[in-house]
């Protein structure tokens, strides 16, 4: 296992604005993690190093928000989750992940824009086949790169929850798709010996960005708590659609 010192400071990097991400905004710029590791190494092995880091990450986000969880939401989402990453395994051989990457840096932009501009005052995703699709979909990209974010906070931001329930609940379902995907990246030969000791290198600097995230979100008022949230998805947006297109 020979890394560069540029992989390191990267990777540092990525783990500490995931870290800060789920904790304390739900996700929305932890996909971007997978994407930075990725102009250093293949993005399969980015996606193998950081589901472990994800693992110590849920553990503490969970500890520290438990008990505050929407249950129906998380009914709601974590079914259509599971058969996401079941759809993403069987297609692992055969998926485009430039196509993906471009899909949802569009549905990220488009999200974020509307957003900012108030579009959520307007319309509100309320019916359970909306939110069974965001768990769907969330499960899918997020086995593919950890990227579920997006698609679970089209559903969940315009429900305009208090800000606990809102973290408490993206958290414990981020903790369950991320278990379950242990399965299959062990199946597929992902969680190798030099991934798992990058990711075990790296657990400091998780528990750093977590505790961060709580720190953070703690001094932000639920206005600008959410414009955070669009203006990362926004950013995460591009950053997608950049890599998809191969420019």
């Amino acid at each position: 296992m020979e890394l560069s010192l540029v992989f390191w400071l990267t990777a540092i990097v990525g783990v500490i604005l995931t870290g800060i991400s789920k904790s304390g905004f739900a996700g929305g710029a932890g996909v971007i993690a997978v994407p930075l590791l990725s102009l250093i190494i293949s993005p399969i092995q980015a996606a193998a190093i950081m589901l472990p880091l994800l693992l110590v990450m849920d553990f503490f986000s969970v500890k520290a928000w438990w008990g505050k969880q929407l249950n129906d939401y998380l009914k709601l989402f974590i079914p259509p989750a599971l058969l996401g990453i079941v759809v993403g395994y069987f297609m692992f051989d055969v998926m485009d992940e430039e196509v993906l990457k471009i899909l949802l840096g569009v549905l990220s932009l488009v999200f974020a824009i509307w957003g900012l501009a108030n579009g959520f005052s307007k319309v509100s995703f309320a019916s359970k086949l909306a939110g069974r699709v965001a768990g769907g979909v969330a499960g899918f990209t997020s086995f593919v790169a950890h990227a579920g974010g997006p698609p679970l906070n089209f559903y969940l931001i315009p429900q305009k929850l208090p800000r606990e329930q809102f973290l408490a609940t993206a958290v414990i379902f981020y903790a369950v798709i991320n278990v379950v995907k242990l399965i299959p990246y062990a199946a597929l030969g992902q969680l190798n010996f030099d991934n798992l000791l990058i990711a075990l290198i790296l657990v400091p600097v998780a528990w750093i960005g977590v505790k961060l995230g709580l720190i953070i979100q703690q001094r932000l008022s639920d206005d600008v708590f959410y414009r955070v949230i669009l203006i990362m998805l926004l950013i995460v947006g591009a950053k997608l659609m950049w890599d998809g297109s191969g420019l």
